[in-house]
């Protein structure tokens, strides 16, 4: 598996297994331990997927030792602030059952976010947390809020696949060399990006399918990738990709797919309140 090497020196595996939507009490601890099985090393949950639990059983479960997975949750929006994020890390652990996580991210960038991060500072400095870093971050949030931050983030998790390149985030972010984490790396099940012809084209010559080839771009473009599915073969199909690479004009073409546009806009009015109002990870 490759690695991406961090900005705090930490390396985390360039392809992921993402869980979110996936329930608890089974069928998550199912889909995680075929993704470890198909040779995964990188788990991403989060407080609000309500499925910590059944990801830290699998984990566990697995006979792979501890430190070799890389297992990344996420502060919900509703635990913001100093005092509050301290508890959530805490809670996510014992969810988890473990002693540490390799990556926490502050899931939504609103609110008090300022007294979250240096909560996370201080887990981090206290052993809980490896790395952390932030996700949903627009280059208008990213600008706010980043430059307020003691310590850079290692990574920025947003939506990112082949139509929604996020040209001018990157180009921020290469800036503190963040990473770039990408959640609906298959553009949601696009139809249009993966009937595309090009793609199409690419996945008759290299013997594989458009998915691959799509998330074999976003690896050859730096980025961290978090596909999703509980579907044993395309579990295993998702992580088959480092066996060809791209050439300079097959990339070329991909990159010309962007349209600049995603599905979420993390700067639209009442967003926050809307995450508040509708997704609550306890009372």
């Amino acid at each position: 598996m490759q690695s991406v090497k961090l900005n705090d020196g930490n390396k985390i595996p360039a392809v992921g297994f993402g869980v979110f939507l996936i329930e608890n009490n089974g069928p998550t601890y199912d889909a995680v331990k075929n993704a470890l099985k198909a040779g995964y090393r990188h788990i991403d949950t989060a407080a609000a997927y309500f499925n910590e639990a059944d990801v830290g059983k699998a984990v566990k479960e697995s006979g792979i030792a501890r430190e070799e997975i890389f297992i990344t949750s996420k502060l919900w929006l509703q635990d913001h602030g100093y005092e509050a994020a301290k508890k959530a890390v805490d809670v996510s652990l014992q969810n988890l059952g473990m002693e540490y996580m390799d990556l926490y991210l502050i899931h939504q960038p609103y609110g008090d976010v300022l007294g979250a991060w240096r909560a996370l500072e201080e887990a981090k400095q206290a052993g809980k947390i490896k790395s952390i870093g932030v996700s949903n971050m627009t280059p208008k949030i990213y600008s706010e809020l980043v430059p307020q931050f003691s310590t850079l983030p290692a990574v920025n998790q947003v939506e990112c696949n082949p139509t929604f390149q996020q040209k001018e985030l990157r180009s921020l972010m290469d800036k503190d060399s963040v990473k770039l984490e990408a959640w609906y790396p298959l553009g949601h099940g696009n139809r249009e990006l993966l009937t595309n012809p090009a793609i199409v084209e690419m996945a008759h010559k290299y013997s594989k399918n458009a998915g691959q080839i799509i998330l074999r771009f976003e690896v050859q473009e730096g980025f961290i990738v978090l596909p999703k599915s509980t579907n044993a073969e395309r579990i295993a199909g998702n992580i088959n990709i480092f066996d060809f690479e791209l050439t300079t004009d097959e990339m070329e073409k991909i990159r010309a797919m962007d349209t600049g546009k995603g599905s979420h806009n993390p700067d639209a009015p009442g967003v926050a309140e809307y995450l508040l109002q509708n997704f609550k990870v306890h009372d």
